[in-house]
């Protein structure tokens, strides 16, 4: 059976691995923890898939250097695997390792997983089946491998490589940074993801977040227009946005001090739609303002709940100052905002609401992804416009979940409704 040998055994800890993997460079960090969990675990090979940036496919990044190898951006992609119905998906959506045989040994694959945020899969193969603590040791490892990755990755574009399987134009460069670092995360009280699928010509869209002691902080943008003019308008909201959210401003101040902002450095014929939000994390009452938006639909007991929230106008637009609207959020809600690049063309053929309803077991990242696919099938083609999505999963201040691999395994704690529907 394949085990730890004596030396490691004891505690399980990831203190060496961690040492090893601090040492090297950023480029090598795959690298290091796949050559020290061959000698841990006498693996033969060791590969980390990478979720690549169109979310359908894992790419096979790196394994076990040879001497001499060299890396550069085109090589750094050895082999993309399509996620659809294979195992790597139910690793990445059940976020449980998964034991196979392959060939004359086992593979055993792992999620790669910080709070939520499904960065890949490690692939470890053995020669004979493990023991338990054997998985349980490479589970933690994968889950650590979370964290050296994003810490890595603030230092090279290796990663960057492997994941792009198309050339960014200029606008999509700069769109891309203006979204959060993690599409998706997890607190006690909530699960969240956000997606944007661009246009063949970017467009607008942004969205964002952020969570402090008392909040949990959003926002989804559309910026009118498409390509570089559209990404400078939207970097000047998000911009904005951003600096009053660290001023621990509210979703309405926020939204007045962007609307300045575009009024003063913006064309007047521009502007931008979005919805600004924040949810107070002990009770889940959300202030919401809707600029110009399509409203967002809330997912309660099995059904969709109409919100009665009329929007004000877009930001850039001189006008009144903008209106905080109200909910109330009971655990088990689900809320979703989308851009109206699912509302329109062949995208309004897609029935949200009933993949809402159909899907409350689902994580968000999933919902998010799914409408995605469904988006690409209803356009049959290259889109006209972006589509943006974002959904939050309310469990309440009683939430839980099971951090050992970054999953979400969140149970709310029922709570009397603090108002009937």
């Amino acid at each position: 059976m394949a085990e730890l040998h004596e030396r490691d055994r004891a505690g399980l800890d990831l203190r060496r691995l961690l040492d090893a993997v601090e040492r090297a460079q950023p480029i090598d960090v795959v690298d290091t923890l796949a050559a020290e969990l061959s000698v841990m675990v006498d693996a033969r090979r060791v590969s980390l898939l990478i979720a690549n940036f169109s979310g359908d496919a894992l790419v096979r990044m790196s394994h076990v250097a040879s001497p001499g190898r060299h890396h550069d951006g085109h090589h750094e992609r050895r082999e993309t695997l399509a996620l659809a119905s294979s195992l790597y998906e139910r690793v990445l959506h059940s976020q449980q390792p998964c034991v196979e045989p392959a060939g004359d040994g086992v593979s055993v694959l792992l999620p790669v997983t910080e709070r939520g945020d499904a960065i890949g899969v490690l692939e470890v193969d053995v020669p004979d089946w493990p023991e338990a603590d054997t998985v349980a040791y490479l589970r933690s490892a994968a889950h650590a491998l979370a964290y050296v990755l994003i810490a890595s990755r603030r230092h090279t574009d290796l990663f960057e490589w492997a994941q792009r399987d198309q050339p960014f134009s200029l606008a999509a460069e700069i769109q891309r940074r203006l979204l959060p670092g993690a599409y998706t995360t997890e607190g006690g009280p909530f699960s969240l993801a956000g997606w944007l699928e661009p246009a063949h010509d970017a467009g607008g869209d942004t969205f964002d977040y952020a969570v402090d002691r008392d909040y949990l902080y959003a926002s989804l943008t559309d910026a009118m227009g498409h390509s570089t003019e559209a990404a400078l308008l939207a970097t000047l909201t998000v911009g904005s946005l951003r600096n009053s959210r660290r001023a621990q401003a509210s979703p309405a101040e926020q939204a007045d001090a962007a609307s300045a902002a575009l009024t003063a450095h913006a064309r007047a014929d521009q502007f931008v739609t979005g919805l600004v939000l924040r949810i107070r994390l002990a009770d889940g009452q959300v202030e919401m303002v809707n600029a110009g938006h399509p409203p967002p639909l809330l997912l309660r007991d099995g059904a969709i709940v109409a919100l009665d929230h009329r929007p004000d106008m877009p930001l850039g637009v001189e006008t009144e100052r903008y209106r905080t609207q109200r909910v109330a959020l009971r655990p088990g809600d689900r809320l979703l905002m989308v851009t109206d690049g699912y509302l329109e063309r062949n995208a309004a053929t897609i029935d949200i609401g009933r993949i809402l309803v159909d899907t409350p077991e689902r994580h968000p990242r999933q919902i998010v992804q799914e409408l995605a696919r469904r988006l690409h099938e209803a356009a049959g083609g290259p889109l006209a416009d972006d589509a943006t999505s974002f959904c939050v999963d309310w469990y309440g201040p009683g939430g839980d979940r099971d951090a050992h691999a970054g999953a979400s395994a969140a149970r709310a704690t029922p709570v009397p409704p603090t108002r009937r529907r």
